[in-house]
């Protein structure tokens, strides 16, 4: 079983939508073994799964503390992926996701604010020991800027991801409905997007 933990430490990067969106990916790719674990106290992952007609993936909602045993549950319920959604501005539930995980992802906005931000991260999945990957995440469709950013994420010490997910209406209006984007919008750009970014990422942790 692969373990992907999605952390920023700054609220805003696009988190939930990005670990809900893979969750989806990795569940149509394993053909029902995936699952993902939702340890932010918002619960935003989980209320997204109470809403869908969909049996899978699974969503759980759990603390910190509590993550070991819902990971052997997985895996004990035949689970090949497993993603972990966390909370911004929580150390300690970040680096025991990271610690848990094969490969952490960052999501990260082309806005400075964010670019800044996303050190502390870094830093935590270097405390973890866990590899690391950023992922330009909301990205404007048109402009500089998403180069600028990528430039800017050059100068920390960790990989950036070549597939950037840019902003669509898209994902707004498929998480409403208790969707992903690949279900919303197969053919679209966007559900590409999402596609590749999990084709990529199982190539980082040998699936």
């Amino acid at each position: 079983m692969k373990t992907l933990a999605i952390l920023s430490q700054k609220g805003g990067a696009g988190k939930t939508t990005l670990a809900i969106n893979l969750a989806v990916a990795a569940d149509k790719a394993t053909r029902g073994k995936a699952a993902l674990i939702d340890l932010d106290p918002q619960a935003s992952a989980a209320s997204w799964g109470d809403s869908r007609q969909a049996d899978t993936p699974p969503v759980v909602s759990a603390q910190a503390s509590r993550l070991g045993p819902c990971l052997e549950a997985a895996k004990e319920a035949g689970a090949k992926f497993v993603i972990i959604d966390t909370a911004p501005h929580s150390e300690s539930t970040s680096l025991a996701a990271a610690r848990a995980a094969d490969l952490v992802i960052i999501p990260c906005r082309a806005a400075i604010l964010d670019l800044r931000a996303i050190n502390t991260t870094i830093d935590l999945a270097k405390l973890a020991g866990t590899p690391a990957a950023v992922v330009l995440n909301a990205v404007p469709p048109r402009g500089s800027i998403t180069e600028e950013a990528a430039a800017a994420v050059a100068g920390y010490e960790t990989t950036l991801a070549p597939i950037r997910i840019t902003q669509r209406a898209a994902f707004v209006h498929s998480l409403t409905l208790g969707k992903s984007i690949q279900e919303y919008e197969p053919t679209g750009k966007g559900a590409d997007e999402i596609k590749q970014l999990y084709k990529w990422i199982c190539k980082q942790i040998i699936m």
